[in-house]
């Protein structure tokens, strides 16, 4: 995971500023910048009928947080971190309403530039990991999504979560040994799995 950016050098900060003061033409501006890094987000962590709605509301909510970012991370790093809580809040509104999460399947990511082998591979390994996130305990299933999708540090999701490190490295700890059982009682995961790291 790239460094976070000072505020100073953040190209998107100053718009991000305007936008937090109402100024709608920096509001388009800056969601028309951040679009893609959060759909990218939410693609992996949702299934694909969901995702436009999801990124709608995630979309609404960072133009709610701007007034209350410190710009302690750099723009897009705090534009993906909305898109991660509002995915988690949507994993728990889905567990509510058992919804049929297992059947959806995802967009290929970066059509253009990836192999279609590349892109089954890829849609393999979101289908797993939605698959196996759902069977997790909310707040481990949160903090692997952000260590494993967006690449945070522990300090990064334990700031995130508002959980202390050591939480964070015992979720961490727990939702792996959980995936690893998990995966390795069910032959068809096993297959999935080695297929996506192909």
């Amino acid at each position: 995971m790239s460094e976070i950016a000072p505020a100073r050098q953040d190209e998107l900060a100053q718009l991000a500023r305007a936008a937090a003061q109402s100024d709608q033409s920096a509001i388009g501006a800056l969601l028309r910048a951040v679009t893609p890094a959060m759909v990218g987000v939410i693609r992996t962590m949702v299934p694909k009928a969901d995702l436009e709605d999801i990124m709608q509301e995630a979309l609404t909510g960072l133009v709610r947080a701007l007034p209350g970012f410190r710009y302690e991370c750099s723009v897009k790093h705090f534009c993906c971190r909305v898109a991660v809580q509002t995915a988690t809040v949507a994993w728990r509104a889905q567990r509510r309403r058992r919804d049929a999460y297992e059947r959806a399947q995802l967009e290929p990511v970066d059509e253009h530039v990836v192999s279609p082998a590349e892109n089954v591979a890829s849609a393999r390994r979101q289908a797993l990991m939605q698959s196996l996130l759902k069977e997790l305990p909310e707040e481990q299933a949160e903090t692997l999504a952000l260590r494993v999708v967006l690449g945070y540090s522990l300090e990064e999701v334990a700031e995130a979560t508002g959980a202390p490190v050591n939480t964070v490295r015992s979720r961490m700890r727990l939702a792996r040994e959980a995936l690893k059982l998990r995966i390795e009682s069910d032959p068809g995961l096993t297959a999935l799995a080695h297929s996506g790291e192909a």
